[in-house]
């Protein structure tokens, strides 16, 4: 990670302890957590434990404060090669963020020479699967029973996208 990301309207920062607090409300809301790989939180503490087990995780913020309103998670999975993901708050939901925040991202990801970028998704979670594809990303395949979830045993689409230069 770099130096914190901007754009027109988002901050994007290290996380910070703080964090926690401010995305519990939507990381403990089940239709915000329902394609995520676990249930939704119980406690701020649950939550803050699970944020130190995360690598590398860039927090969005509105450029005009610094309260958090969801993050993007990169995951370098070899050498050039990461696995992005990503949550946000209800609020932001139709908003553009998601795609504003991401696409900063991905980037920053390519400008530090990474040639590769993927992301796995619900075969169900249609909001992910049409950001993904808006973003680039092309469909590479999908695995069966990949994930045991909250929700059950379910299948993944990967998506891939390749660093242009």
């Amino acid at each position: 990670m770099s130096a914190p990301l901007t754009t027109a309207r988002l901050t994007l920062r290290p996380r910070v302890p703080d964090d926690a607090e401010a995305l519990f409300a939507a990381m403990a809301d089940a239709d915000v957590m329902r394609w995520w790989s676990r249930a939704p939180f119980a406690t701020v503490d649950e939550l803050r434990a699970y944020f130190s087990g995360v690598q590398c995780a860039w927090t969005v913020t509105r450029t005009r404060d610094d309260r958090a309103i969801g993050f993007v998670s990169v995951m370098r999975r070899r050498e050039g090669v990461c696995e992005i993901g990503y949550l946000f708050a209800r609020e932001t939901w139709g908003c553009g963020i998601a795609y504003e925040a991401v696409s900063a991202v991905i980037a920053d990801l390519f400008a530090a020479g990474e040639r590769r970028i993927f992301a796995d998704t619900d075969p169900d979670n249609i909001s992910s699967i049409r950001l993904l594809e808006r973003l680039g990303f092309l469909f590479e395949g999908r695995l069966r029973a990949e994930w045991e979830t909250h929700i059950g045993v379910r299948d993944t689409l990967i998506y891939g996208l390749l660093n242009p230069c």
